[in-house]
C-alpha cells in the first residue's frame, strides 16, 4: 500500500526548457559545446559543491565578455511557469493528508532564488509548506541518479520503499529508484501532467 509519495520538481511541476540556457548563451557568444569540464561543474554546483560565486566566476572565464546578469539569464532560461493547476493539485491533496509527500529535486541555490522571486515568497511558501520535506541537491550534497541520495531520503524519512511512488520525468532516475524498491512513475512531459496521478495505473489501484 502507498504512503508515501516522493515527487520530482522539474518538469513534474515547473515546465523547463532544457535547451533554453545554451541557445541563449550561444545566440550571445557563438556556438560552443559543452565540455566534461562543464558538465562536471555543472553536477558540483548542483550538489553543493561550489559557491553561487565561483560558479559564476568559472563560466565568465569560459566566456570572457559575458556579464554576471548575462550569465544569470541564460542559467535561468531554462525555468519557465508552474500551471496554477498543479499548486491547486498538491495543495488539495496535502490537505487530505492521506499520504506523506516529499519533494526531490536536482537544482541550486541560483534556481531557486529565481524561482522564487518569480512567484514571490509567500506562494513558495505556501507551495513548500505542501510537502513534509523538501529534498534539494544542493543542500544534501547529493543528486539523482546516484542511490546515495534514494538511500538517504529513504533514512531520513524512515520511509519503506514498497510503501513509497516515486515520480520523475527523467528514465535514469527511475530505474534508480526501482533499482531499490520503490514504486516509480516516469511522467512524460507534454504527454502526462501531476493532476493526473490519480488516473494512472499505480499501486493505488492494487488496494
Amino acid at each position: 500500500m502507498i504512503k508515501n509519495i516522493i515527487f520530482d520538481f522539474g518538469d513534474v511541476f515547473i515546465n523547463l526548457d532544457k535547451t533554453a540556457t545554451v541557445a541563449k548563451l550561444t545566440e550571445k557568444f557563438g556556438a560552443f559545446e559543452l565540455t566534461p569540464e562543464m558538465l562536471k561543474v555543472n553536477d558540483d554546483y548542483e550538489m553543493g559543491l561550489m559557491s553561487s560565486e565561483a560558479f559564476v566566476d568559472f563560466y565568465k572565464s569560459v566566456f570572457k565578455n559575458a556579464a554576471t546578469d548575462e550569465l544569470l539569464e541564460a542559467w535561468n532560461a531554462i525555468l519557465l511557469d508552474v500551471p496554477q493547476p498543479r499548486f491547486d493539485f498538491i495543495k488539495s491533496l496535502a490537505e487530505k493528508n492521506e499520504y506523506r509527500l516529499f519533494l526531490l529535486s536536482n537544482t541550486n541555490d541560483i534556481h531557486i532564488q529565481y524561482f522564487i522571486n518569480t512567484i514571490s515568497q509567500e506562494k513558495f511558501d505556501l507551495f513548500k509548506g505542501c510537502f513534509e520535506k523538501f529534498y534539494l541537491s544542493y543542500e544534501i550534497k547529493l543528486r539523482k541518479p546516484n542511490a546515495s541520495i534514494f538511500e538517504y531520503v529513504l533514512k531520513d524519512s524512515q520511509l519503506t520503499p514498497e510503501e513509497t511512488l516515486f515520480i520523475d520525468d527523467t528514465a535514469e532516475h527511475i530505474a534508480t529508484a526501482k533499482s531499490l524498491g520503490i514504486h516509480t512513475w516516469n511522467l512524460i512531459p507534454g504527454k502526462d501532467d501531476i493532476t493526473n496521478l490519480f488516473n494512472q495505473p499505480h499501486p493505488f489501484k492494487q488496494h
